[in-house]
């Protein structure tokens, strides 16, 4: 078996955090969103190869990185492209991938940005069972948050319609970005797209493919975060700390105070300040402040401020008083 894992969006809602880093590699705790199902993949023996999916913009990104960990599986497939303007979408580079690493396998394919409760191998044990196209549901619990997913509707385990992104879901179950495809339904991908069908989101696939042929959810409860948001990052964070902080040993705390689910990274410093439920990244310096729900990027130094809800970028400086 084979699996892809989808790496190539330019993740431009969490601007300016991901403009130079791939948001896979936002930090969730001590690891990273990717590393996290990098890791089940790796532990997973029916998985041989792991094509990871990604742009031109961030190829040398994922090398480097790759290279720094001791992964046996995963490579680079990149598609040829720099831009959000030029992407293929999803559907189309995982078409484009299917032909290009010639893949004769079953496929798993798996969002790089999914943070989910579930273990990949049991979603796996499902698919085998079905024996056809599966995909993960998650009830979402809001009609509202529905509209952004694939509204799935069951009979059983069936999957009897899917609606992308609807603007009136009638309930709050909706697939995330983790699919199995039997090696004899790959071809499907390319037959979906010379009829002229919607390249972008998988779940236009899977609105089109299971009205061809049975398809299978396994649902899940627990936790799911797609982080494409500073918010559902922050929620993710908040989730995986359950509660608690995490403050690196570098870092400098001077008469500062943390709060619930904050993650202060290495060389930080916190001066006579106070920090809720916000990430700090390395390098920062934060003076004199109260932070709520933010994340404040690398080498970024703020003083005599009170900040909510803010998404501050590398490397900047922000004072609300005297300096020097």
């Amino acid at each position: 078996m084979k699996a892809v894992v989808l790496a190539g969006g330019y993740a431009t809602r969490l601007w300016p955090i991901t403009k130079h880093r791939p948001k896979m590699f936002l930090p969730i705790g001590d690891s990273t969103v990717v590393d996290r199902i990098f890791a089940e993949l790796e532990a997973d023996d029916r998985i041989d190869e792991v094509y990871v999916s990604t742009n031109e913009r961030f190829a040398a990104d994922f090398e480097a990185h790759l290279a720094e960990n001791e992964y046996e599986k995963p490579r680079l497939s990149v598609e040829e492209t720099t831009e959000e303007d030029e992407k293929f979408g999803v559907v189309g580079a995982l078409a484009q991938l299917v032909d290009r690493e010639r893949v004769d396998d079953d496929l798993l394919v798996i969002a790089g940005d999914n943070l989910i409760s579930f273990d990949v191998a049991d979603f796996l044990d499902y698919f085998e069972e079905q024996g056809a196209p599966t995909l993960a549901a998650y009830d979402v619990g809001s009609r509202e948050k529905a509209k952004s997913y694939g509204l799935v509707e069951l009979e059983g385990d069936r999957v009897v319609s899917f609606q992308e992104k609807p603007d009136d879901p009638k309930s709050t179950l909706v697939s995330i970005a983790c699919y199995a495809f039997p090696r004899e339904h790959l071809s499907l991908l390319s037959t979906y797209l010379e009829n002229g069908n919607n390249p972008d989101e998988p779940g236009w696939f899977v609105q089109w493919l299971q009205d061809r042929e049975p398809t299978y959810a396994f649902t899940f409860e627990g936790a799911w975060f797609d982080i494409g948001t500073p918010e559902s990052y922050l929620d993710a964070v908040g989730w995986h700390l359950d509660g608690e902080s995490l403050v690196a040993e570098s870092a400098t705390l001077e008469n500062a105070t943390v709060g619930e689910n904050v993650h202060v990274m290495d060389g930080a410093t916190l001066e006579d300040s106070h920090v809720d439920y916000s990430i700090v990244f390395p390098g920062a310096t934060v003076r004199n402040a109260d932070i709520r729900r933010s994340i404040i990027d690398e080498g970024t130094t703020l003083a005599d401020l009170d900040l909510a809800g803010a998404l501050i970028g590398a490397h900047t400086t922000i004072t609300n008083g005297p300096t020097g």
